[in-house]
């Protein structure tokens, strides 16, 4: 295994020579034959090791084994314990999310010390695993690639090779590891999988390994083309403006499947009701979907993407005086003007002896109306919108500055006549919104 693995490394990790790499070390079998494999290699390595504190006295007996193996061999080696239930509990996640979302966070924080990638030891039965589990889940074509082979400065150089064959070396060179008590539970969905499901797999097909690693090399192909025609479609489809993407569906559905590259687009947003979106391609508009983090709406022709405004529609901030800074929810700045200059979207000039202290900026209400500069009489704020062509997050989206609840200026938009200023006015203010 030694002279395979080094030839799969001179082919597919040339980067890793003359690099100084960290080696995610556990104590058992998989990892300590890594550490063996990189250290004959003689490549510059250090060992990191996670104390997650989940196994009692057998967490400690694992730091050991890695703390003496490294001092035997003269590698340098971090050592880092967590209080992992009780990070679990404040995160409110499970004690499996909870010590890989600690494991990786370390891991950053120990690269950018100086070291180039961190190593770690998941292997091909690994990648069945992984594959089998997204399989049961329900997911979509990357839920079927496997583990990623390198995801960023993270590189996984075992993959190609099966448990056995990592058994068969720690054996024929006498590794010492230590066995995790908790892989022979059948409570976790993986360890069934590997006790019952994968050796009946392997029994009913002796090759059942190359076979499974040719199809996952048939997936990623059909993976990368995927990705390389969602970006095509992409460009003749979608629309980035600001902080919103807008998909336009005219074009978008002369493609029967339309809704894959909904998918590809969507995915990364946390979206989990497909079937939803699907609807809402031919849904009325001003229906929405909503993920954790983002909203997509069917307005008219398109479906815009924005993220979820954090923020109460109630919520009011408070204008002081003309010298106060404001940098929330929005930038304006209140200065004194001599001259008038012509008005634009982000620039407006008022009379300072028709506005009231304090100024209020705060969402749109029912029944709102002002009277539009450029224009005469009044207008409720909904028609305005309406003809403005607002979307539904447009609306949501659109500040107001007020002066004892008469709107001043549709912040970034269009002024109130009854408080801009004029050839006439001897006291000017200028308000600019800032990007």
């Amino acid at each position: 295994m030694l002279i395979k693995f080094q030839s799969h490394i001179e082919q597919n990790f040339a980067q890793l020579k003359d690099k100084k790499l960290l080696l995610a070390v556990s104590g058992g079998i998989d990892s300590m034959v890594l550490l063996d494999l990189f250290y004959k290699l003689r490549f510059d390595i250090c060992v990191v090791h996670c104390n997650f504190q989940l196994r009692g006295i057998e967490s400690d007996g694992d730091e050991m084994l890695v703390r003496e193996i490294c001092q035997d061999l003269y590698i340098p080696y971090l050592i880092e314990t967590f209080d992992t239930l009780e990070f679990a509990k404040i995160n409110k996640l499970s004690i499996q999310l909870a010590a890989r979302k600690l494991r990786y966070d370390w891991f950053q924080e120990i690269i950018s010390l100086g070291f180039d990638y961190v190593l770690t030891a998941h292997h091909l039965d690994d990648n069945v695993e992984t594959f089998l589990i997204n399989f049961t889940r329900g997911t979509g074509l990357e839920g079927l690639t496997g583990i990623p082979v390198q995801n960023g400065n993270i590189i996984r150089p075992l993959l190609p090779f099966s448990r056995e064959e990592i058994e068969n070396y720690a054996k024929e060179y006498n590794i010492q590891w230590r066995e995790d008590s908790s892989n022979a539970s059948d409570k976790y969905f993986r360890n069934k999988l590997r006790h019952d499901i994968v050796p009946i797999l392997k029994e009913l097909n002796t090759g059942f390994l190359d076979s499974f690693q040719n199809t996952l090399n048939h997936l990623q192909q059909a993976e990368s083309l995927v990705d390389d025609a969602s970006k095509l479609v992409y460009k003749k489809v979608v629309e980035v403006k600001e902080n919103q993407l807008e998909i336009h569906l005219k074009p978008l559905l002369q493609f029967k499947n339309y809704k894959a590259f909904l998918y590809q687009w969507l995915k990364e947003y946390g979206f989990s009701a497909w079937n939803d979106i699907y609807d809402l391609v031919k849904a009325q508009s001003g229906k929405q979907v909503f993920s954790e983090t983002h909203i997509l709406l069917k307005d008219r022709e398109k479906l815009i993407l924005s993220e979820r405004n954090s923020t109460d529609k109630s919520e009011v901030f408070i204008i002081e005086s003309i010298e106060s800074k404001v940098n929330i929810p929005l930038k304006l700045r209140f200065s004194k003007a001599v001259n008038i200059f012509e008005t634009h979207s982000n620039c407006i000039f008022v009379d300072e002896s028709k506005l009231k202290f304090p100024l209020t900026i705060r969402k749109w209400q029912k029944g709102d109306y002002f009277y539009p500069s450029g224009m005469n009489g009044k207008k409720k704020l909904s028609k305005y919108f309406k003809d403005e062509k607002y979307s539904l997050l447009d609306k949501e989206n659109q500040w107001l500055l007020c002066s004892e609840d008469q709107i001043v200026w549709v912040i970034g938009k269009r002024a109130d006549n009854r408080f801009t200023s004029n050839e006439t006015t001897q006291n000017n203010i200028k308000i600019v919104l800032e990007e």
